[in-house]
């Protein structure tokens, strides 16, 4: 397979993941900022968003200090000079998808086109502004799409193999940079006790972050109690059967990475392989007491490593 073609169905994966977690983020934010709540906690809300895609600098360069909702919503949603913005994402996509169109099925080619004319049409016609909440139900709704569509039609060979590894290679990056910032942004120590005002907001916090990956009802459904911290991070780190944890996301790349190992990537996949093995036999208790900050910032450098070996290993032409 060319690599040529390998990295237009990586990244065009990748971008496709990564606007359905920006929608995800931002209709958590844009939701919660609907509770009542003061000033300074709704700015570190829509301030913790841009940390996490670490667009901050960008984002005070174009609108200075102060941090407002809609400017927030404006850049990540239809600013086409931020690459992390909706828009940017779903463009990159669809361009990396009509530059292999011959490897893709027609079916997920027009899907990929018809989201982009659909998303222009969503935005010159005001809908974004009319009702956020929906526009972003309609991201998420696009991306699912186009994964069960490159499920149900592709063959898997690959093509389909590399289209997999770029969904959760990016996947496993969200979720770390989300739980990392999210953390940060209690007020309150979880591990000690906190009063009735601030249990109730740490309620509404973690159900955010949860919602936010589609966790809320899984939590529910595995822990049948309230929400702790402790099993948040749990459940978006170990939890192998958590679609969008850490442990599940490895679990794929690591198998598709399997499938298509040449003579060059035994070293990838070995660092891949300690990734997924840390995950799969790790401990919260254990992860917690040296530190989650610093194990997700070793963790997310150790998968932007990988995403680099990968490119090197297959998507960079040789020579």
């Amino acid at each position: 397979m060319l690599s040529r073609t390998a990295d237009h169905l990586f990244w065009m994966s990748r971008y496709t993941e990564r606007a359905e977690n920006t929608a995800r983020m931002l209709d958590v934010n844009y939701q919660t900022s609907l509770l009542p709540q003061s000033a300074a906690v709704a700015q570190v809300g829509w301030e913790g968003l841009l940390t996490i895609s670490e667009l901050l600098p960008a984002y005070r360069a174009k609108y200075g200090e102060a941090i407002t909702p809609r400017n927030v919503l404006d850049f990540m949603v239809r600013d086409e000079n931020n690459p992390s913005s909706i828009v940017s994402c779903l463009k990159a996509a669809r361009e990396n998808a009509r530059a292999v169109r011959g490897a893709l099925t027609t079916e997920l080619w027009e899907m990929q086109n018809q989201t982009w004319l659909e998303l222009n049409r969503a935005l010159q016609g005001k809908a974004f502004e009319r009702d956020p909440g929906q526009f972003f139900e309609w991201v998420k709704f696009r991306s699912h799409l186009s994964r069960g569509v490159a499920i149900g039609t592709m063959l898997q060979d690959e093509a389909f193999h590399f289209y997999r590894m770029g969904t959760f290679l990016e996947r496993s990056d969200n979720t770390a940079r989300l739980l990392d910032v999210k953390f940060h942004a209690v007020h309150s120590d979880f591990f000690g006790a906190a009063s009735e005002l601030d249990q109730e907001y740490d309620f509404y916090h973690w159900s955010a972050i949860l919602r936010s990956v589609s966790g809320f009802e899984v939590y529910r459904k595995v822990y049948r109690d309230v929400i702790t911290p402790e099993r948040v991070a749990e459940l978006l780190i170990l939890r192998a059967d958590m679609p969008r944890s850490l442990a599940a996301s490895l679990n794929e790349v690591v198998n598709n990475l399997s499938v298509v190992a040449n003579d060059h990537s035994g070293e990838t996949l070995r660092r891949a392989g300690k990734l997924k093995a840390e995950l799969q036999y790790g401990r919260i208790d254990e992860i917690l007491a040296t530190g989650l900050h610093a194990y997700l910032t070793q963790f997310l450098d150790r998968v932007n490593e990988l995403g680099w070996r990968i490119s090197q290993d297959f998507l960079v032409p040789a020579g």
